[in-house]
């Protein structure tokens, strides 16, 4: 295998063969559907799921082990195709079953619940009956999910409608018709890379991260389309089209609300080198653009505006990669006999403490200390870390915006240690086994000597010290 990833050639391959044998994997062992009846993604017996899921586990690794090569080639200088690599990755996953979560089916599910009538902000997809539009898809829901409203703005919601309407609610078509959706925000995460100035490196993290194949392509999160539309509106702000891009973050908002953390940076290229005025205009335009376009979605998707108070459904369900959860927990067991209420003050300090990570950063984005978007990156990963609900392709949230501004940074290398872990905590049946958490335990610490052994050198755009001038409206020097 060391000899195969000698070279960036080698290391395609070697990835394209990982992730072929993650997709072949998935058909015995991947997020299936309770029922399909086309018997493409049918289950095929307790037997065969474990050696699929295996075969599956086997081909992560190989995918985690030529990217991380590929990487270090790239960090030496050599030059390569990184997006004709991206391409052979991606391709075997394109006609795979659902990996690593079902949440493809609530998103199918929601769509047909809006085609159906029912309030998708007051319900969940249990309401869907055996005759509805998207009874498969409702069946296959994860139990948590069945009866929770949707957390999801009415850009997405309608485009899930959009698949639904076009395939008929059929399973095996809407799956594909939603991964179209997840391809095209890979295509968006791209250019908005590459646009920010991001070369092979950049895109190398960015892009081509297993966490972001496997849990965007392959999972189909609408997180990817959150990132791609942010990132692209970021783009837009850098190049001086701080309107239009505001726009974009408005509509990455009515994907999932955690976009509007760009809106403050945007602000602060706008404000830096104008004065007072320039604060407030930084401070309150970008919002009110972001705002009307919020409204505007909202009122032609017809969906209402129940998703103002659905932001927080999501935090009703513990998940153990929330530190604040799990510390919460751990105390309220300890000092009371009802551990919840504990638990919500810690979240909520949580949430406290990363609102003034990303008003420091803004602040020193503002002063001049820390690049712009670096500043958003690094915010958003302050968000995760301390948020009440954590899921492992979170963290893809900020690793694309630091890839394109800092890949090659000690921030960046972390980035990689994590990305390389998380992918394993999840199984292709989207289930959360232990053996997952040990995989990526045993890769953290194997990563964290790495990066200790050999500590990449500060990019030149750094975190510290001398930053790119993104202030909106003047030239750069």
């Amino acid at each position: 295998m060391w000899v195969l990833s000698a070279s960036a050639s080698g290391c395609r391959w070697l990835g394209a063969v990982g992730s072929l044998a993650v997709a072949a994997g998935g058909y015995a062992a991947g997020t299936l559907p309770v029922r399909e009846p086309w018997g493409i993604w049918a289950p095929r017996g307790s037997g065969t799921a474990v050696a699929a899921a295996v075969l599956a586990y086997l081909g992560l690794t190989l995918l985690v082990a030529a990217w991380w090569r590929y990487g270090r080639l790239l960090a030496d200088g050599v030059r390569d195709r990184v997006l004709v690599t991206l391409a052979w990755w991606t391709a075997p996953l394109v006609l795979a079953p659902p990996l690593y979560s079902a949440d493809v089916y609530s998103y199918i599910a929601q769509g047909a619940m809006v085609l159906e009538g029912h309030d998708v902000y007051g319900a969940g997809p249990s309401v869907l009956g055996p005759g509805d539009l998207g009874a498969d898809a409702a069946d296959s829901v994860g139990g948590h999910w069945t009866d929770t409203p949707a957390p999801y703005g009415p850009v997405f919601l309608a485009l899930a409608q959009g698949v639904v309407q076009l395939t008929g609610g059929e399973i095996v078509p809407a799956v594909l018709g939603m991964r179209l959706i997840a391809l095209a925000a890979l295509a968006l995460i791209v250019w908005a890379v590459r646009g920010l100035g991001g070369g092979p490196g950049a895109l190398w993290l960015g892009a081509l991260n297993p966490l972001l194949l496997i849990h965007v392509v392959g999972g189909m999160h609408n997180d990817g389309l959150m990132i791609g539309l942010m990132l692209s509106g970021v783009v837009l702000a850098v190049r001086g089209r701080w309107v239009l891009g505001s726009v974009l973050v408005g509509l990455a908002m009515m994907v999932k609300s955690p976009a509007a953390v760009a809106l403050l940076f945007i602000g602060v290229m706008v404000a830096r080198g104008h004065g007072v005025r320039g604060v407030v205009k930084g401070l309150v335009l970008p919002g009110a653009v972001a705002g009307a376009v919020a409204a505007g979605a909202t009122l032609v998707a017809g969906t209402g505006f129940g998703w103002l108070r659905t932001q927080s459904v999501a935090g009703t369900i513990h998940t153990a990669l929330s530190v604040t959860s799990d510390i919460g927990l751990g105390l309220g067991l300890l000092v009371a006999d009802d551990p919840e209420p504990v638990k919500g003050v810690v979240r909520t300090l949580g949430l406290v403490a990363a609102l003034a990570v990303i008003a420091a950063l803004a602040w020193r984005a503002y002063r001049g200390r820390v690049d712009p978007v670096l500043g958003l990156g690094l915010s958003l990963i302050a968000l995760v870390v301390l948020s009440p609900m954590v899921q492992p392709w979170y963290l893809l949230w900020g690793t694309v915006v630091v890839a394109a501004v800092a890949w090659r940074s000690r921030a960046g290398q972390l980035l990689v240690v994590l990305s390389a872990a998380l992918v394993y905590e999840t199984a292709p049946s989207g289930r959360t086994p232990w053996y997952g958490f040990v995989a990526a335990g045993v890769v953290l610490v194997l990563g964290l000597w790495w990066a200790r052994r050999e500590p990449w050198a500060q990019d030149s755009r750094p975190v510290h010290g001398p930053v790119v001038d993104r202030t909106v409206g003047r030239p750069r020097p």
